[in-house]
């Protein structure tokens, strides 16, 4: 269970024993989401929900900033999704899940598990904009035949009815045809030596947000836990900001491409922007 949150499961049966799992109660419910199919380089993410709460158990319930307790915020904890191999069976389960979470008038936050979950995360949330931190356009049409690869979500997040624009920050890599693609107007890219000076200015005006984070977004001197690292990238107090930024307008957060292959990096990074997150969320 995520740190400072109460179990979300439920059956008939304990429903009534105890109010930690009375989805009423909730504002925020954690979901794992241990995907672990189509990542290109180094596997291992579906050890990413498990050791994001693992390495997120040393940090204060109280947040100075402002001036609240997590565990007083209605966090609460489903537990993970068991993954398999048909990813377009899981996610659709997934986002199953996630729309219950939605129905119950909470924001889902999904713990990856490879990128590919935020297509769940989208779909069960209908933002208008979809905004992401990663190293990675992943705006293939298709990865070595694969619709459904983690460097093809991008791709079809932007075919969510919903979704009218994505704006990617952290971007230092892609193919020429993503690049092509990047230059349509539904998508905004911010080059990391830019981030420091974005804002979400009116981009987010009267529209609904989803947002990403892959934690590959960050330079993987900070977190090289992840299968996909790109040298040249943000530092963690920008992708801090970025969270802080646009969490207010945001229905639906998820952090992405989190593996074991550290000693703790990219798990601590990324159950910390979760905490950045919900902490942000709430203050408003």
């Amino acid at each position: 269970m995520f740190p400072g949150a109460t179990d979300y499961q439920r059956t008939e049966s304990n429903a009534a024993e105890s109010a930690d799992t009375d989805a009423e109660d909730a504002n925020f419910v954690v979901v794992g989401a241990p995907l672990d199919v189509s990542t290109t380089f180094q596997p291992g993410t579906r050890f990413g929900p498990r050791r994001i709460r693992t390495f997120a158990e040393p940090f204060d319930d109280y947040d100075r900033r402002t001036d609240q307790h997590f565990s007083d915020l209605g966090v609460a904890d489903h537990g993970d999704v068991r993954a398999w191999d048909d990813v377009e069976e899981y996610l659709e389960w997934l986002e199953g899940t996630l729309r219950d979470v939605v129905w119950d008038d909470a924001v889902p936050l999904t713990l990856g598990g490879e990128h590919t979950v935020s297509l769940a995360g989208v779909r069960a949330v209908s933002p208008e904009v979809f905004v992401c931190l990663d190293a990675h356009l992943d705006l293939y049409d298709a990865y070595d035949g694969n619709e459904f690869s983690h460097a093809s979500v991008t791709r079809r997040i932007l075919e969510v009815e919903s979704v009218e624009e994505v704006i990617l920050l952290g971007i230092r890599t892609g193919s020429k045809a993503e690049w092509e693609r990047a230059e349509e107007d539904d998508v905004t890219v911010v080059a990391p030596e830019d981030v420091a000076d974005w804002s979400v200015g009116d981009a987010l005006e009267d529209r609904e947000a989803y947002l990403s984070v892959d934690v590959d977004a960050a330079d993987p001197g900070y977190a090289p836990g992840t299968g996909t690292t790109e040298p040249f990238g943000l530092e963690p107090r920008e992708l801090r900001d970025v969270v802080r930024e646009v969490a207010p307008d945001a229905s639906g957060f998820d952090v992405v491409e989190v593996n074991d292959r550290d000693d703790g990096q990219a798990a601590a990074l990324a159950g910390k922007l979760l905490r950045e997150f919900v902490f942000s969320a709430a203050a408003e």
